[in-house]
């Protein structure tokens, strides 16, 4: 029960970070009390299960409260900029490649893995201390939608750069003998379920920080689309190097990097990320289905 309370707790957080009326009354508030809900609805979901389950750590809390501080209080503590916005990228990044939550959201139910409580909030927390504590810190407006859902333009648009895309992640693939048939694939509720799980968190999450910041920024910096488009992509595909638990994963990080390149593509030919979310979570899909 007290699992199930901190994901009743952590999902609705999760979703009203992608609607304008939550946000729109969050941006009516001060800076600093702004930030301080951030914090605090951050360790919340946590506390919930953590105390009751005998799962409770002090230094579990401790790390978990310097994550959600700062990232919640960054713009208040260091004017937006090129550096600050740069550094601000790292925290998150480096929480998920170290696997910090695996640690800290340690599980009392057996072969249940509690991370994602974590990783929801780390994604809803970042993505709102940018949009609107940025925001209010005097920062460039970033041309962003934290959105679940994409328009027909951007369905059309990312099924066509995932379908482009297809033959090259493919031939990658196959030529780094990465190859494993899935025994038995997904049914098609399976697929649906796998699909819908991936556009809302994976996909929203890393296109958000991949190509709706990280691309749009160095292509502001460096003044060059292309460059952009590269180093994002390079980016992209280094942090799956520690996929599947073996580091490095070179050939994985590999095509995760061409993948992005044509993630990159649909965000600039839509001019959103919703679009590189439908191809994200269309690749990711296929991949799941049917490969292991």
């Amino acid at each position: 029960m007290p699992v199930a309370a901190a994901f009743l707790i952590e999902f609705p957080f999760y979703l009203l970070a992608g609607f304008d009326g939550p946000r729109t009354w969050l941006d009516k508030f001060g800076n600093i009390k702004l930030a301080g809900v951030l914090t605090v609805t951050g360790i919340l979901p946590w506390l919930i299960y953590s105390i009751p389950t005998g799962e409770f750590r002090p230094e579990a809390l401790a790390v978990l409260l310097i994550i959600t501080t700062a990232v919640s209080f960054w713009y208040i503590a260091l004017p937006p900029g090129a550096v600050t916005d740069a550094v601000f990228l790292v925290i998150p990044a480096a929480v998920f490649v170290a696997k910090i939550f695996e640690q800290i959201y340690a599980s009392p139910l057996p072969k249940v893995q509690l991370g994602i409580l974590g990783q929801l909030m780390l994604i809803r927390t970042a993505a709102l201390a940018i949009l609107l504590v940025r925001k209010k810190a005097g920062g460039e407006p970033v041309d962003v939608e934290f959105r679940f859902w994409p328009e027909r333009r951007e369905w059309l648009i990312g099924i066509r750069f995932f379908t482009l895309l297809i033959p090259f992640a493919g031939l990658a693939y196959w030529g780094l003998g990465l190859v494993q048939l899935r025994a038995h694939p997904y049914n098609a509720l399976q697929a649906a379920g796998t699909f819908l799980g991936i556009l809302w968190v994976v996909a929203l999450s890393e296109e958000f920080f991949f190509r709706g910041l990280i691309q749009q920024w160095i292509g502001k910096w460096t003044g060059s689309p292309v460059v952009a488009l590269i180093i994002a992509s390079v980016l992209f595909g280094s942090v799956h190097l520690g996929f599947n638990h073996r580091f490095p994963n070179w050939r994985f990080s590999l095509v995760a990097a061409i993948a992005g390149v044509f993630y990159g593509l649909a965000w600039k030919t839509a001019k959103s990320i919703q679009a590189s979310m439908v191809a994200h979570a269309l690749t990711v899909t296929l991949w799941r289905v049917f490969l292991q």
